[in-house]
């Protein structure tokens, strides 16, 4: 799916559908953690549990491998260095994350994991690499949809929601279908009844950057399965007014507590949005996607005018050079499937923001239409540190 932008007129308009509580959804399959955060109070069942220093984490069943660099990644995530998706693998947004941590300590930046870096780390050694969880009944299979790849069949839909329960596990635990099914080979954890279908291979349909995914989902509500360690998701239900936002939230694995950003600055060679709060102290680095040839990013110093949490999306082919000569405006609901994602932090340039996406594997690697776009939960996590007040300057 491609990258957008949202009008300026439509951002205004989400604004005040999202102070109302209402996202233009039908309620009934808005979130996979709708119906949990309801019950529970804002409480998320599947949240980390983390150990206090010195202390053993309990992690419910020990997993067999140590898996060192998911290790890492899920420390530097909760620091606020995000890896992007956790897979284990020291790819281009670890070492970002790498980085972050890295000028943050007063290390030597230099992306790797060197000796240094290793025993500043060290710190938080007692967090490991995966946890057991037990997916919840709100997690249950009729909210699910395909997602069609025409405009116009989208705009027919409620919701652009996840396609399978797997996908919605994937998001939740910021990595991948395919790293789940590796860390749970058969449908199951370390131990438990083997009840799932076999890992797929996804196929990629022609024509889109989407991977289509068997009907049947891997996974189902009331079985343990094992998942990435990340943390950092503790949500205050009382401190969320939005409650559409609030299971946004418990659904991404994004804590309402977030430090505040003075100024942010996106670096167009290096891929990268750093985040430093009044004190000029980094507090958080992103990988982040920032444009193309055709739609370079707009350098300079710009300001937010506002956020808009789970917005709609008005698709103007006008706006796009390569968009189809089939093409028509439409208006598009919203949902973390949607073209921008979950959140959109809309910039003092027109027709630009900074945005979540339906295809997190992607960041980084692969062109925008100018945009800066985030994972879904990157995003949700920075739209949290910035204002009205927050600096913006994109660079080269």
């Amino acid at each position: 799916m491609r990258s957008f932008t949202i009008t300026a007129s439509l951002l205004a308009i989400s604004l005040a559908l999202a102070g109302c509580g209402f996202n233009g959804t039908d309620g009934r399959d808005a979130d996979p953690a709708a119906a949990e955060t309801q019950a529970g109070g804002g409480a998320d069942s599947m949240a980390s549990s983390d150990p206090a220093a010195g202390e053993t984490a309990d992690v419910g069943v020990a997993d067999v491998e140590a898996r060192p660099m998911m290790q890492v990644q899920v420390v530097l995530e909760r620091l606020g260095f995000a890896p992007g998706v956790v897979d284990g693998k020291m790819g281009i947004s670890t070492g970002n994350a790498l980085q972050g941590f890295q000028e943050a300590n007063n290390l030597t930046v230099n992306g790797e994991l060197d000796q240094p870096t290793r025993a500043a780390l060290m710190r938080w050694s007692n967090i490991p690499a995966t946890r057991v969880v037990t997916v919840p009944e709100g997690w249950g299979q009729g909210q699910y949809r395909p997602t069609p790849d025409d405009y116009a069949d989208q705009a027919k839909l409620q919701h652009l929601g996840y396609e399978t329960l797997d996908e919605a596990l994937a998001e939740r635990f910021h990595t991948t279908i395919e790293v789940l099914y590796q860390l749970n080979p058969n449908g199951r954890a370390a131990s438990g009844e083997n009840t799932a279908a076999p890992a797929p291979t996804p196929v990629a349909s022609a024509g889109t950057e989407r991977s289509t995914m068997p009907p049947r989902p891997a996974f189902r509500v009331g079985q343990q399965i094992r998942v990435p360690n990340v943390g950092a998701d503790r949500i205050v239900a009382s401190e969320v007014e939005n409650k559409e936002w609030l299971t946004t939230l418990a659904s991404l694995g994004v804590g309402s507590e977030q430090p505040k950003a003075d100024r942010i600055v996106v670096d167009k060679s290096g891929g990268w949005l750093k985040a430093y709060d009044a004190d000029d102290k980094l507090i958080a680095m992103f990988t982040v996607t920032t444009g193309s040839e055709n739609d370079p990013l707009p350098l300079g110093e710009w300001g937010i005018k506002g956020t808009a949490y789970n917005p709609p999306y008005a698709y103007n082919p006008d706006l796009f050079w390569d968009a189809s000569s089939s093409d028509t405006k439409q208006n598009l609901p919203p949902g973390p499937n949607g073209p921008v994602g979950v959140v959109w932090i809309d910039l003092t340039k027109d027709h630009y923001g900074i945005h979540g996406t339906p295809e997190p594997s992607t960041i980084g690697r692969t062109e925008s239409h100018g945009c800066v776009r985030l994972t879904n939960w990157d995003a949700a996590r920075l739209a949290q540190m910035v204002s009205g007040s927050t600096q913006v300057l994109f660079q080269a």
